[in-house]
């Protein structure tokens, strides 16, 4: 089976300001979007050594190429960042539609039945943990604003 062989590489670090992110892609992946899904939102929420343990006895096709994608992804951030395993924790993982290979069934009377057989990419995004965000206050015009990880909330002072 060809499903295992993939391309991971690392895009880089994004500074937002507050805590680095390490990502890994791993495209073409021989298994639907939709199945890879499945996998993907049962370890989404764990931390991490959870959700390489849940993957490791997983009985789905989809486990295994998601586990070497958040390995993959590890080795970035350790490797390449020098930072420390214990310090990293899973932010988010997308799964996407790759490319749709056409393929034909061969029908009676001489016929085809055309099916798309589809692939995924899977990127993974590890965030640190020793960098908390603090809430910051900023007071404007009786309104207080919450600044936590880039997102803006408005709250009401009464």
């Amino acid at each position: 089976m060809n499903y295992l062989t993939f391309v991971a590489f690392d895009i880089g670090s994004i500074t937002n300001g507050v805590s680095m992110e390490y990502i890994a892609i791993a495209k073409n992946i021989k298994i639907s979007p939709r199945k890879v899904r499945l996998v993907v939102d049962s370890v989404k929420k764990q931390n991490l050594n959870k959700a390489l343990s849940i993957l490791s006895l997983m009985p789905k096709r989809a486990a295994q190429p998601v586990k070497k994608a958040i390995d993959s992804a590890i080795a970035n951030a350790v490797n390449n960042f020098k930072v420390n395993r214990e310090a990293l924790s899973l932010r988010d993982i997308i799964v996407g539609e790759g490319a749709r290979l056409k393929r034909y069934h061969f029908a009676a009377r001489g016929r085809v039945r055309p099916y798309k057989r589809r692939t995924s990419h899977i990127r993974v995004i590890l965030t640190d943990n020793k960098l908390k965000t603090e809430n910051l206050k900023l007071k404007t015009e009786g309104k207080t604003e919450n600044v936590q990880k880039g997102i803006v909330r408005k709250e009401l002072t009464r």
